[in-house]
């Protein structure tokens, strides 16, 4: 009767456990598997990395939920909260944003400073950084660039009282952004800045309506060659954003294999590779999860 009891109320406590962590998984033998909650922000590069990530889990033999287009501004409090287990992040994001940090220029360095940040203060891990780096950047259309001999963030300083600026806004007043460079550089006296929605940027550029704009590194529009002219940050005002998945500790404790399933689909992505993944889908109109599924097949 006792061992009755017993087997009773361990077979309670582990459903409870089970529940408490946001499901299981099982395939009939008796293997169960939590269902990893993977999460991604609301931009198309977070998103088909996020998928890809989704994709390898799977294959490996997890049950994945998805939790997409979160907002960038509270992804973080989401993996805090315990809403989801692991998303792709950037290591400069996690040094300015979340630690508040002054900016460092190695990657190497910024990435030891986030995963022993990251780990003392939130108990979360960084896994491996890709070679990706999705940085902050200012684009000028190719004719601009031409004409002013603009190729650095240097150049553009010094002629900008002869361009119209197509901002998004927060561009201005972000403290990483006009702020941070303008300590640098010196004043952008522009001949005009305007703030537009960040879709019609290049479309601005494109049609001649602006001449420069703010841009991520590896946006699928400066793919297209000949159209516009990525600046050289030549006094190095921006840490690197290199790609890498942050998991929660208690999750890679329990399925220590997710690090190298992950770690094998960073290893493959380099910033050429992830802005041509970019412009499928944003130039060339192809669906996310087709574009994440078939470069997932190719790096099998």
């Amino acid at each position: 009767m006792k061992k009755r009891a017993l087997a009773v109320v361990l077979t309670v406590v582990i459903a409870m456990g089970l529940a408490a962590c946001g499901g299981s998984a099982g395939d009939g033998s008796g293997d169960t598997r939590q269902i990893i909650r993977v999460g991604s922000k609301d931009f198309t590069e977070n998103l088909v990395v996020s998928e890809i990530y989704a994709l390898a889990l799977e294959d490996a033999g997890y049950e994945v939920e998805r939790v997409q287009n979160i907002s960038g501004s509270v992804i973080h409090t989401s993996i805090v909260n315990d809403e989801i287990d692991l998303y792709p992040e950037y290591t400069g994001t996690g040094l300015l944003s979340v630690l508040q940090m002054d900016v460092m220029t190695d990657p190497q360095e910024v990435y030891d400073t986030v995963k022993e940040e990251y780990e003392k203060q939130f108990q979360l891990t960084w896994l491996d950084y890709a070679q990706a780096n999705d940085g902050q950047g200012l684009v000028v259309s190719k004719d601009v660039a031409k004409k002013l001999g603009i190729t650095t963030i240097s150049d553009l300083q010094a002629h900008a009282s002869e361009i119209r600026f197509a901002s998004q806004g927060e561009f201005n007043e972000r403290e990483d952004a006009i702020p941070a460079l303008e300590k640098v550089y010196g004043a952008f006296d522009w001949k005009s800045s305007k703030v537009y929605d960040n879709g019609l940027k290049y479309e601005l550029l494109e049609k001649g309506e602006a001449d420069a704009c703010p841009a991520y590194t590896t946006e699928g529009q400066l793919i297209e060659t000949g159209k516009f002219t990525l600046l050289e940050d030549d006094k190095h005002v921006w840490p690197p954003y290199n790609l890498a998945p942050v998991v929660q500790d208690k999750i890679l404790a329990e399925y220590p294999d997710i690090a190298e399933v992950l770690n094998a689909v960073s290893e493959t992505l380099d910033t050429e590779t992830v802005t041509a993944l970019n412009a499928k889908i944003d130039v060339e109109k192809e669906e996310m999860e087709d574009v994440a599924r078939e470069y997932y097949e190719s790096i099998q």
